[in-house]
């Protein structure tokens, strides 16, 4: 990680504090912070929820706070959140008059709230060719001067980040099904089935809110006992 600590230095020399989106049990997230932490006198995370006070993120953000004393974490709904309530997405609550914010926008209101300029984020060039031509065109691969956002992770691969962690001695990130967390993503069968399997109360609030996932779960059901069905005719 030492491309990743350089680029952490050069905006630590600019300022003593920082603002971490975390993702609170993504790998990108829990590497950040910890190389964050020793580099800045104040770090603060913001996590963005889909459905407020989940046990098993409140496991990760309880584990960050012991093991970084001082670290502070604030909750925001995600910025998807408020055009899902626009839009009765999987049959949430509507308030079509619901103002919707940009990341940007949040961005900017944590910047307000905190008082600390300088925000990092977890996005890597291997996410995606957009990430890819984005993180390109700034100082580093890493370092927007401009808006005072910087990517650390930039030039680094997946299983880059999961040596980090393993290295380290860092707890792991989640995995639903085969599949490591991306966020609490609601329409993502994989995240409904590992909170079933071992969260069944934040499955209580995910179908609370967001009523529809209750029907996913019971055509991945259907589907299944129709799969053994035919197999064992």
């Amino acid at each position: 990680m030492k491309k990743a600590i350089e680029i952490i230095d050069s905006v630590a020399e600019k300022s003593e504090s920082v603002i971490l989106f975390h993702s609170a049990s993504g790998k990108d997230s829990i590497a950040l912070l910890d190389l964050l932490y020793p580099r800045f006198k104040r770090v603060v995370c913001v996590f963005m929820y889909m459905v407020k006070d989940l046990r098993h993120i409140n496991r990760y953000i309880a584990y960050a706070q012991k093991k970084y004393a001082t670290v502070e974490f604030m909750q925001i709904p995600h910025y998807d959140l408020f055009n899902y309530i626009k839009l009765r997405y999987m049959g949430i609550s509507q308030d079509e008059k619901i103002k919707q914010y940009s990341l940007y926008e949040l961005t900017e209101k944590v910047r307000a709230i905190t008082e600390i300029e300088w925000a990092c984020f977890g996005f890597k060039q291997a996410d995606g060719l957009n990430r890819r031509l984005m993180l390109r065109t700034y100082p580093q691969e890493a370092i927007n001067e401009k808006t005072k956002k910087f990517y650390p992770l930039s030039s680094y691969k997946n299983e880059d980040v999961l040596k980090y962690i393993e290295e380290n001695k860092l707890i792991r990130p989640e995995l639903f099904g085969k599949y490591r967390s991306n966020g609490a993503a609601v329409n993502d069968i994989n995240y409904l089935l590992y909170l079933r399997e071992n969260y069944p109360d934040d499955l209580r609030k995910t179908i609370n809110t967001f009523p529809m996932c209750e029907r996913l779960l019971f055509e991945h059901d259907y589907k299944k006992q129709h799969e053994y069905e035919i197999s064992t005719v």
